[in-house]
């Protein structure tokens, strides 16, 4: 990862202290140009199976970026002069005239990470000279036009200029796989990973919940409308995901919340749920039902299993109805972790074979339930900082509510959870930042030594989220 600055300030996100500042900055520089690990993330595998070149600015930052998108929204900016699509197809800006309106607007980022994503993506990965402006917009669209028609700023070029060792993409249950299956056969397969997302077929208040069941069950030769069946239809589909690569599964789901219900009540939720008779409740205990028998099919196949509670989906159902979700209305919700998980932990909390990593976006979870949860369960580990708190102050807040209670052991390391390529080098590169600070702290008041402080900067860098993600 090793990338020129371009703009940035050497020495961002290091602390400000004299004391600190020499710490940590001997210990990012032993960290800064280590592999780049990505065990989770969505970024688009037809980018690395096809290679195309990118086009333009707008369309590789702006119109795909719902961080972006959302800040701009509150500010009363039009998602069709930022050239966003829409469901009816009807018109909207150009690339060059999105990226004008995007460029008078850039200041609404000023100290957000949105920003230093974005200013590490154009000056450190694009080489552009000068922070964005309106007036520079135009020129700046231009030199990074001209710089993506390069063959080295293709998508597994940049794999390469970025140091990633291995990324893994986020795929449906009833996707055909065919980028990977390109992959395997270029000698990619180990590099570029699926992983198993099921929520379309675990989730019966999805749109089509009932055709996917089906599909899934086409797909697998499986009953899909019988309990057994339907399970044995996951496991037979996480073989072919792990057949490419796969080595985890990922759920996102509005609350945690588990269950362990007997075999004709779920039966009865089954029938239910394919018929379109179930109450909310009754949805959400199928939900629960489907992440314990979910983490029963991890601890017999090995594959770690992410689980991202507490995201209330597109709660802007105008915006959705007219371009679909991920559009920035999705809100973060309180999470109750130790109430949730029960039914999951005491059901397989101790098979050897199980490792459920948590992610919340609700912080005040982390010191009152979830560290000390992590810090007894063997199964359970900590993700990073997810989302709205995947920043300094999210990264710092949460080193600090967790280590000591979890201990730096169980966590997961770092993953960039992008759909932004550009960003993955820039999203590393924050972690590593804050976190040499936080060790460096810990050195300054003598409860590390520098030694194991470096051991650590070195092992939550990457090695940490390979031994998580058993790569």
């Amino acid at each position: 990862m090793t990338l020129a600055d371009g703009f940035l300030h050497p020495d961002r996100l290091l602390p400000a202290d004299p004391v600190l500042y020499a710490i940590a900055r001997e210990l990012y520089d032993g960290t800064r140009d280590l592999p780049i690990v990505s065990p989770h993330g969505h970024t688009d595998p037809a980018w690395f199976a096809i290679n195309a070149a990118f086009t333009d600015a707008a369309g590789l930052l702006v119109t795909p970026d719902h961080y972006l998108l959302r800040m701009l929204h509150s500010r009363g900016v039009s998602y069709d002069a930022l050239g966003v699509p829409r469901q009816d197809r009807a018109p909207v800006a150009e690339p060059r005239e999105a990226w004008r309106c995007f460029a008078r607007h850039y200041t609404h980022f000023a100290g957000t990470p949105s920003a230093l994503w974005l200013d590490h993506a154009m000056g450190a990965v694009l080489g552009c000279p000068e922070r964005l402006n309106e007036k520079n917009a135009d020129a700046l669209f231009d030199h990074i036009g001209a710089v993506l028609a390069d063959p080295a700023f293709r998508p597994r070029a940049l794999l390469d200029r970025f140091g990633v060792e291995v990324i893994a993409t986020t795929d449906a249950a009833l996707d055909r796989l065919d980028h990977h299956k390109a992959l395997a056969t270029q000698g990619w397969g180990r590099r570029v990973r699926p992983t198993y997302r099921p929520d379309a077929v675990t989730d019966p208040e999805a749109p089509g919940f009932a055709a996917a069941l089906a599909r899934l069950g086409t797909l697998t030769d499986c009953d899909t409308a019988d309990w057994s069946g339907m399970i044995e239809a996951h496991r037979r589909r996480r073989a072919t995901f792990r057949a490419l690569g796969a080595t985890a599964t990922d759920h996102g789901t509005p609350s945690a919340l588990t269950a362990d219900l007997t075999l004709p009540e779920c039966q009865r939720l089954l029938t239910g749920a394919l018929t379109g008779n179930l109450t909310p409740a009754e949805a959400e205990l199928f939900r629960a039902q489907m992440l314990t028998e979910m983490a029963g099919l991890s601890a017999e196949d090995g594959m770690v299993m992410q689980l991202h509670a507490g995201s209330r989906r597109n709660t802007d159902r105008r915006m959705f109805a007219s371009r679909g979700a991920n559009m920035g209305a999705d809100m973060p919700g309180r999470t109750d972790w130790v109430g949730g998980l029960d039914a999951l932990l005491n059901r397989h909390g101790h098979a050897p074979g199980l490792r459920l990593i948590v992610f919340t976006l609700d912080e005040s979870a982390y010191a009152r339930e979830l560290a000390p949860m992590a810090g007894y369960w063997p199964c359970l580990m900590l993700g990073p900082p997810w989302w709205f708190h995947d920043s300094p102050e999210g990264i710092r807040r949460y080193l600090e509510q967790v280590v000591e209670t979890a201990g730096f052991a169980n966590l997961a390391g770092f993953n960039d959870d992008t759909r932004a390529l550009l960003s993955v080098p820039a999203r590393h590169d924050v972690w590593r930042r804050v976190l040499a600070g936080f060790l460096a702290r810990l050195v300054a008041e003598h409860r590390l030594d520098r030694s194991e402080a470096a051991r650590l900067a070195a092992d939550l860098a990457g090695e940490a989220a390979r031994r998580a993600y058993a790569l």
